[in-house]
């Protein structure tokens, strides 16, 4: 064997070394990478808003040719993109901004500069006041109480940009009642009720169905802002599966999978999380600690002294706490799907609890390692 060929055998040894090692560093990449991304695009709280989401509001075959004839493109976009981030119906965004500026059309004053003689500005014409006290705010360092929203990720809520702009109104409509109670919500947008009417008939039009429609059902990427408020990773996990089931029916009895009843979310939410509590209402009442009106919280249950056999000291229905004054409840065969309602104006209600605080909760937390 020569100088040469020795030379040769080591270069072909050190490739295929080289070769296994890269193979095994991309063996790591393709394993890890997805594990790595999961995690942090899953951040505490619950769900982003990615691409998946927007694609999907993109995609949605829900516009009306007056729709199509009538919002601009890039308006459109950031209509189904924000309402879909916040979880409000997109039709109702662009009701409001056609019935304020012709989708940023108009030259009235106020809607690229200044203000108009109430003191709104943009093109959805918030009050300067409710924006923040001025027009662009740096949002990432100044504090300011007020709906100015950065919707194209520059840092700035700037209320003459209809990125901005969009995804303000679409929270201040999400805070006062959207998409459940939206003649409250779009009545906080303008305190008349002929401008609700208004507003609501336009929604109807740029519809596909020529109504006003609930949110895409079982998507909680397109609705991360009832997860992201959980006060922990534990409810984060319950609320994700409970409102994965939206658009479902209620059926007496139902655990799912395709089918509920008011305890059996609560109940196969819970043990999502990895907890076990009673199946039933009547025994999920007795189980968890007593919560005070308006100390109740994402993750407690609220119950109502409605339902067969059912008496004030033993109520009969429950939902599960998404947010302040709004739950998601199973709530009858002919009421509808699985759905977020509000529960406060709610006749019969009779109190909240937090079977996370129960002993044998708890303990199954401790064991687990879930804290």
């Amino acid at each position: 064997m020569t100088a040469g060929g020795m030379g040769s055998g080591r270069s072909r040894g050190h490739l295929l070394i080289v070769v296994l090692a890269l193979s095994g560093l991309l063996l790591v990449v393709l394993v890890v990478a997805p594990m790595l991304l999961t995690t942090f695009t899953l951040p505490f709280g619950g769900l982003g808003f990615g691409a998946d989401c927007a694609e999907a509001a993109a995609d949605r075959e829900d516009l009306s040719k007056t729709a199509r004839d009538d919002i601009p493109e890039d308006y459109l976009k950031l209509y189904k993109e924000h309402g879909a981030r916040i979880g409000v119906q997109w039709n109702v965004l662009a009701a409001i901004g056609k019935r304020e500026t012709d989708h940023g059309r108009s030259t009235l004053p106020g809607v690229r500069s200044g203000t108009n003689y109430a003191g709104a500005a943009g093109p959805m014409q918030f009050l300067i006041s409710t924006w923040g006290g001025k027009p662009q705010i740096d949002v990432r360092s100044e504090k300011f109480n007020g709906y100015a929203s950065d919707g194209d990720g520059d840092g700035i809520g700037d209320v003459y940009n209809p990125a901005d702009a969009i995804l303000g109104a679409a929270k201040m409509l999400k805070r006062n009642g959207a998409p459940d109670d939206l003649r409250r919500a779009i009545f906080a947008y303008n305190h008349a009720t002929w401008y609700v009417d208004q507003v609501l008939e336009i929604a109807r039009r740029y519809a596909a169905s020529g109504e006003v429609e609930t949110l895409p059902d079982s998507n909680p990427l397109c609705d991360p802002s009832y997860v992201n408020g959980a006060p922990s990773r534990l409810v984060a996990k319950i609320l994700d599966y409970a409102l994965a089931q939206r658009g479902k029916p209620y059926r007496w009895g139902g655990t799912g999978p395709d089918a509920f009843d008011c305890s059996g979310i609560v109940y196969m939410a819970y043990r999502h999380a990895g907890l076990t509590i009673p199946r039933t209402t009547f025994g999920q009442w007795p189980f968890g600690v007593r919560i005070e009106p308006g100390e109740e919280q994402p993750g407690d249950l609220v119950f109502f002294n409605t339902g067969p056999g059912t008496r004030p000291d033993s109520p009969g229905h429950v939902g599960l706490v998404v947010a302040p004054g709004k739950m998601i409840e199973a709530r009858c065969t002919n009421c509808g799907p699985i759905k977020v309602t509000t529960y406060r104006d709610r006749p019969a209600l009779v109190g909240f609890t937090r079977p996370l605080e129960n002993p044998e909760v708890k303990e199954q937390v401790r064991r687990l390692g879930l804290a």
